[in-house]
C-alpha cells in the first residue's frame, strides 16, 4: 500500500466513523499524563424531516459574535427549534488562551482557529452566517443594523438589517486604554489573532533593525527593549514566551546583540498575577527575577510615545521615562461603542458595562441576552427582598420564623442568592441554621424580622463580578443554549427557585459559574496552576498538565492535531523566526 492510499483510506475512516476520533492521548515525559476528550462537535446529527409544511413560523434568534460565548451557545443550541442567524466580523473562532504562543511562533495562527462554517454545519438544524459587523442596535423595533467589512471594491450594498425575536449579544469587549495618551498610536495589543501576528512581525523587526551597521550601542539597546504593560495572565504569559523565544532561538540567530536584550513588565498593583493565589504570584515574581525580566510594580503608565514610555511611581509620585523598541498593552477590557449606544437606549447609560440579570437577560429588554465580556451579571441583593423572604417563610403568619420555617425556604434562597452559600463557606458555618445563633452561640427558637435582617445583613458583601475570561464566557454560552432548548418544557414546568416577590417559580435556574481552575505559564517549561479545592501546583509537571488541558479544550480535532504538532515541531526544530 502506498503512503497516499493509506492517508486516503484513513481520511475516509475519520469522516465515516467520527466516533473513532474521540480519544486524544498526550503522553508526557514527566509521569505519562493522559488527557481524554470527547467532543460532540464532530458528531453530525441526522437531517431533520419537515413533515408538516404548515408549521408556525419559528422564532428568529440573532447571535452577534463568534467568540467563546457565541460559539459555545451555537455548539449546544438545538437550531431546529429556531430560525438562527449569526453575524460576526470574523468568520472563525480563535482559541485565545494560546495567543501569546502565536506571538513567538510556538504555535501557528492557523492552528488555533476553526472556521465558523465548519462548526455550524455540524449542528442540528440550519444556521445562517454573515461575515459583517453590527454597527447599531434598535431595541425599540427589535432590529440590528450590520455592515460588511469585506473589500469595498466588490459590488453590492454592504449594509443590511435583521429583525429578531430573541437577540444574543456576544460581541466581546475592546482594549481598555484608560484614555492614556499615545497608547492607541504606539502600542501593540493582544486580543485577536491579527494582534498576535503583528507582534510576531514587530519582535523580528526589532532584532533586524538592531543589527544594522551604523547604530550606536544605545540605539541597539533601545530597539531591543520590550515593554509589557499589565501584569495579568496575558501579560505574564507573553513576557515568559518572549524570554523563551530569545533564550532558545533568537540568541543563536542574532549573537551580536545577545547581551542587549531587555524585557520589562509594568504592573500598577503591588504584585503580578494578583488574581491568583499569593503563592503563585510570589513564585512568578521570583522566577522572572532569576530569568532577568525586570518587574516594575506600583507603576502607572501616564503616556506612550513612539520612542519612550512615561510612568508614575505610586509610592513616591515620581514620573520617569524609559526608551522602548516595542510596547504590548494588556491592561483589561472596555465596552464597545455599539454596546454603549445600546445602553443609552435602554436606560443603562450611566453604567460602565452592560448589566444582565441572573438569567443573562439584559435589564430593560425582555428578549435580549448578553453573554461573555460585553456584559456583567448584576446579582440581586438579598437585602432588597428580605421582607418578602420573611413573609414567604412565615407560613403561620406569627411574625416570627422557626428554624423549620427557615429551612423550608433555604434551598430556594441559596439558588436565587448564591452569595448566601459563599458567605456560609467564608464564615466557616457548617449549616444555615447557624445563622440563628445568638452572640453566645446558642440557638434561638424563633427570630423576628429584625433579627432575621441582622443574621443576613453581611451576606451581600460576598457579591462579586465574574472575571472576563474564556471560561466564564463558555459556561454562559452553554447555559443559555440549554435555556433556549428547554424553553417550551420549562414554560409549563418551571425549574427555577420560587419567586419571593410574586407567585410561582422562575422559569429557569439562574446561571451559576463553576470555577475549574486557571493556569499561568511562566516559561522555561514551568507553569503555575490554581485548581479547584484551593489546590496550587507549580513547576515542570504543571506545564505538562497545561499542555494536556489546552490540547483537549480545542474546539475540533483538526485544531487539536495542529496544536500538538506545533508543540512537537518546536521541540525538534525550534520556533520559526521568519516573521510571517
Amino acid at each position: 500500500m502506498t503512503i497516499w492510499s493509506f492517508f486516503t483510506r484513513a481520511s475516509r475512516a475519520f469522516h465515516d466513523y467520527p466516533h473513532a476520533s474521540k480519544l486524544l492521548v498526550l503522553c508526557t515525559v514527566s509521569g505519562g499524563l493522559v488527557a481524554y476528550s470527547e467532543s460532540q462537535s464532530d458528531i453530525v446529527s441526522p437531517p431533520s424531516v419537515d413533515i408538516n409544511q404548515s408549521e408556525p413560523r419559528k422564532k428568529r434568534v440573532v447571535v452577534l459574535g463568534t467568540g467563546w460565548a457565541g460559539t459555545s451557545f451555537l455548539k449546544d443550541l438545538d437550531a431546529s427549534m429556531y430560525d438562527v442567524q449569526v453575524v460576526s466580523p470574523l468568520n472563525y473562532f480563535a482559541f485565545t488562551p494560546l495567543l501569546p504562543s502565536v506571538t513567538c511562533g510556538t504555535v501557528e495562527a492557523r492552528s488555533i482557529v476553526e472556521p465558523v462554517r465548519n462548526i455550524i454545519k455540524k449542528r442540528k438544524g440550519e444556521i445562517q452566517f454573515w461575515e459583517a459587523e453590527c454597527i447599531k442596535l434598535d431595541a425599540k423595533n427589535k432590529q440590528v443594523i450590520c455592515r460588511s467589512n469585506i473589500n469595498n471594491n466588490l459590488v453590492g450594498n454592504g449594509e443590511f438589517h435583521l429583525e429578531y425575536d430573541y437577540l444574543v449579544m456576544a460581541v466581546g469587549a475592546q482594549v481598555n486604554t484608560f484614555n492614556t495618551p499615545g497608547v492607541l498610536e504606539n502600542c501593540y495589543f493582544l486580543k485577536e489573532v491579527e494582534d498576535a501576528q503583528k507582534i510576531r512581525r514587530g519582535v523580528i523587526d526589532c532584532f533586524e533593525k538592531a543589527i544594522l551597521p551604523g547604530l550606536t550601542e544605545e540605539e541597539r539597546r533601545t530597539n531591543l527593549h520590550f515593554v509589557i504593560v499589565g501584569g495579568g495572565p496575558t501579560g505574564v504569559e507573553f513576557a515568559a514566551e518572549l524570554h523563551d523565544y530569545f533564550q532558545e532561538d533568537l540568541v543563536n540567530l542574532y549573537p551580536s546583540v545577545k547581551d542587549l536584550v531587555k524585557i520589562t513588565l509594568i504592573q500598577s498593583g503591588d504584585h503580578i498575577l494578583n488574581m491568583f493565589d499569593e503563592r503563585i504570584s510570589s513564585f512568578a515574581e521570583q522566577k522572572f527575577t532569576r530569568d532577568g525580566i525586570d518587574v516594575q510594580t506600583g507603576c502607572r503608565v501616564v503616556s506612550v510615545s513612539d520612542k519612550e514610555i512615561s510612568m508614575k511611581m505610586k509610592s513616591k509620585g515620581e514620573v520617569f521615562s524609559i526608551p522602548h523598541g516595542l510596547v504590548v498593552w494588556s491592561t483589561g477590557v472596555g465596552t464597545r461603542p455599539v454596546v454603549k449606544d445600546f445602553m443609552e437606549q435602554i436606560g443603562q447609560g450611566k453604567r460602565r458595562i452592560l448589566a444582565t440579570d441572573e438569567w443573562l437577560r439584559v435589564k430593560g429588554c425582555e428578549d435580549v441576552y448578553a453573554i461573555g465580556d460585553c456584559a456583567t451579571i448584576d446579582q440581586r441583593k438579598i437585602m432588597e427582598d428580605i421582607a418578602s423572604i420573611f413573609e414567604a417563610a412565615d407560613v403561620d403568619k406569627s411574625g416570627t420564623l422557626t428554624i423549620k420555617e427557615f429551612k423550608d425556604v433555604m434551598d430556594d434562597i441559596i439558588i436565587r442568592y448564591p452569595q448566601v452559600e459563599l458567605y456560609l463557606k467564608n464564615q466557616h458555618l457548617g449549616d444555615v441554621t447557624d445563622l440563628f445563633k445568638d452572640s453566645e452561640g446558642n440557638y434561638r427558637p424563633e427570630v423576628d424580622i429584625e433579627q432575621f435582617k441582622l443574621a443576613l445583613s453581611h451576606v451581600d458583601s460576598q457579591t462579586k463580578n465574574l472575571p472576563a475570561t474564556a471560561q466564564v464566557a463558555a459556561q454562559q454560552g452553554t447555559y443559555l443554549s440549554r435555556c433556549f432548548n428547554r424553553r417550551n418544557e420549562c414554560k409549563n414546568n418551571p425549574e427555577g427557585p420560587r419567586r419571593f416577590r410574586g407567585r410561582g417559580h422562575h422559569q429557569f435556574l439562574p446561571f451559576q459559574y463553576k470555577h475549574f481552575g486557571q493556569f499561568a505559564p511562566l516559561g522555561g517549561e514551568q507553569a503555575a496552576a490554581e485548581l479547584p479545592g484551593d489546590w496550587v501546583s507549580m513547576g515542570h509537571s504543571t506545564q505538562w498538565l497545561w499542555y494536556s488541558v489546552y490540547a483537549s479544550k480545542q474546539v475540533s480535532w483538526r485544531t487539536r492535531v495542529l496544536v500538538v504538532s506545533d508543540w512537537t515541531r518546536r521541540f525538534i526544530f525550534g520556533r520559526d523566526s521568519s516573521g510571517i
